[in-house]
């Protein structure tokens, strides 16, 4: 006899963006670039930087208790919290323990994942198994990020891309009634991992003298390599993650891509057949906040009434690693 699983949903979201705005014209001043360039380069006019006194797991805590309060989900009911980040406030303990301890969930496990932009998408993956199978009931998934400080300010291929944020989601089964995440497509390719990548700080540069003078505790990314991927990606994804649940673009509602950068989301829509109505956009206001990317522009699109009852929404995502993932929901 088949077992009818019972759909994991997205009940409660939340993001939290810092106050502190650095535009194109603040660049101009610390960098060798222009407004001009940024915007036709990338469709970034401005992004947010974290104050000196924040840490990732504060901007993870505000953004994880206004998806509590947005789901009506009291913090006990929480049993599994997942931090998505590539800049945790310190190597140990957990970021996600930390917040564990910031929101009060007492009754959750806890652990980070470390898979960059691509690291919500597969987050939303674990708990949607832990969930489905039984082992916890309610799940609160987080992606998070102060890349700002691993930015080489002087750098102006990557320090114009970047920016701090947070974005939460609360996940739990609920009754049968056909809405909840129905596919999930993820992927890595570790020979592409020297692309973007951030070289000392780990065991096998451990931080030193020669490691901070040869400033190997910044991102080095290979972007020309970056966008060919990306573009090649995310369409590849987006198509098999649809394929598995016997949909096509043509029943897509909303794409919302990672937001790395304006022109690779042209480049993804125009491949996909789709309009760019379709496609959520906030890369202009916030740059690439890596994993906090989607969580954030899901939030959004939610605030702005962009997703209604019954539409397929489709996250995708592509990151370090070099790692890629997609989940497609119906609302």
């Amino acid at each position: 006899m088949e077992t009818k699983f019972k759909p994991v949903r997205i009940i409660g979201t939340g993001f939290y963006v810092p106050e502190k705005v650095l535009t194109n014209f603040d660049l101009e001043k610390m960098v060798d670039t222009s407004d001009e360039w940024i915007r036709t380069h990338t469709g970034i006019r401005e992004r947010r930087i974290a104050a000196e006194e924040q840490a990732t797991s504060d901007l993870a805590t505000i953004a994880s208790q206004q998806a509590l309060n947005n789901g009506r989900i009291a913090v006990q009911e929480i049993d599994l919290i997942i931090v998505a980040t590539l800049s945790p406030d310190m190597l140990f303990p957990s970021t996600a323990c930390l917040v564990q301890k910031n929101i009060g969930a007492v009754n959750a496990v806890a652990f980070d994942l470390e898979d960059a932009c691509s690291g919500f998408i597969y987050g939303l993956s674990i708990a949607q198994q832990y969930l489905q199978n039984g082992t916890y009931k309610t799940a609160l998934v987080i992606g998070a990020e102060i890349f700002s400080r691993f930015l080489d300010w002087q750098d102006r291929n990557t320090c114009v891309l970047f920016g701090d944020g947070a974005g939460a989601v609360v996940l739990k089964k609920e009754v049968e009634d056909g809405s909840g995440i129905l596919s999930t497509y993820l992927g890595a390719d570790g020979s592409g991992a020297d692309l973007l990548r951030l070289p000392a700080g780990g065991s096998r540069l451990p931080p030193s003298h020669e490691t901070i003078n040869r400033q190997l505790h910044y991102l080095k990314m290979n972007g020309r390599e970056v966008y060919k991927f990306a573009t090649k990606s995310m369409v590849e994804t987006v198509m098999k993650g649809l394929s598995k649940i016997g949909l096509s673009t043509r029943n897509i509602d909303l794409l919302i891509p990672h937001q790395a950068n304006i022109r690779i989301l042209e480049c993804v829509a125009q491949k996909l057949g789709l309009p760019m109505e379709k496609v959520f956009v906030n890369a202009d206001r916030y740059g690439n906040t890596s994993a906090a990317s989607i969580p954030i522009s899901l939030s959004e699109a939610l605030e702005q009434g962009r997703i209604k009852k019954n539409d397929i929404v489709v996250l995708v995502s592509f990151g370090s690693g070099i790692t890629w993932g997609a989940t497609i929901i119906k609302w």
